[in-house]
């Protein structure tokens, strides 16, 4: 079974595992600020669950792509929603600054909580 790494926690999963429902499932603070209030609820369309993924998962699909292409954030950041992302192998996760995740400066890593909201 995938193992999934993401502040400070490591979790086995199923392969094939939605990412964003394994994290808010094991208490990772997957969302920044309001954004854990005010979110699409894993649909793909806010945006606010987007985390940089190191490891092996799923092709990102049309919603993926399509939210990430708007601002504010940017296709050029190695950048993933969580909730349109399934776990296919060992991931190590981190997340970033902003409302949207799209920041440059950790919020998480692998590890652990680098800063306070």
């Amino acid at each position: 079974m995938p193992t999934v790494t993401a502040q400070g926690k490591t979790i086995t999963c199923p392969q094939g595992a939605n990412l964003r429902r394994v994290l808010i499932e094991n208490g990772i603070d997957l969302y920044n600020g309001n954004a854990k209030i005010i979110n699409c609820m894993g649909i793909g369309s806010c945006g606010t669950c987007a985390v940089e993924i190191e490891g092996e998962v799923s092709e990102p699909n049309w919603k993926d792509k399509t939210r990430r292409s708007l601002p504010p954030h940017s296709p050029t950041k190695n950048r993933r929603l969580a909730c349109q992302t399934k776990v296919r192998g060992d991931v190590r996760i981190t997340k970033y600054n902003g409302f949207w995740g799209q920041g440059d400066r950790y919020v998480w890593t692998p590890e652990g909580t680098v800063e306070q909201q």
